[in-house]
């Protein structure tokens, strides 16, 4: 049985599809398993039909960790955004990527597909899998950003 860590929520808009389906495809003989929430085709489709799902997936614990794919990557985080618990985050290098998961505990990457390469989407995905949160000062933070004001 794949541990639930290994079980990942992938979804995109008709941008994104072609990078989906490329992450998806090179990470078919890890150890992860990728659960498809759509699109299924470069057909144009509203981005929010995929990211809410995907959001509340993530949100009920079915799933550890998403990625979402859209052109600027705006689209799907202000949606996945809106559930509380949800932090995810657009990260577009290696650094962001880290500090996504280190200071923020960003638990859904989404990816600008219009503005990296699908190697470097691989890179980002792989790095955001495999870096800790590093607690501590940051638990603090992350602990403040569903407070009300």
């Amino acid at each position: 049985m794949i541990d639930s860590f290994k079980q990942i929520a992938i979804g995109s808009d008709h941008a994104g599809f072609v990078l989906k389906e490329y992450i998806k495809s090179h990470f078919d003989h890890s150890e992860y398993v990728f659960h498809d929430f759509g699109t299924f085709s470069e057909e144009a489709m509203d981005y929010p039909d995929t990211a809410h799902p995907l959001a509340k997936a993530v949100q009920s614990g079915e799933y550890k960790f998403g990625i979402l794919i859209c052109g600027s990557g705006n689209g799907v985080a202000i949606v996945a955004n809106k559930y509380t618990g949800i932090r995810a985050a657009i990260c577009w290098n290696e650094e962001i990527t880290k500090l996504a998961r280190r200071h923020n505990d960003a638990n859904i990457v989404v990816l600008p597909s219009r503005f990296i390469s699908n190697e470097e989407a691989v890179r980002f995905v792989g790095l955001f899998l495999d870096t800790a949160f590093e607690n501590g000062r940051h638990q603090r933070r992350v602990d403040k950003i569903i407070e009300i004001l």
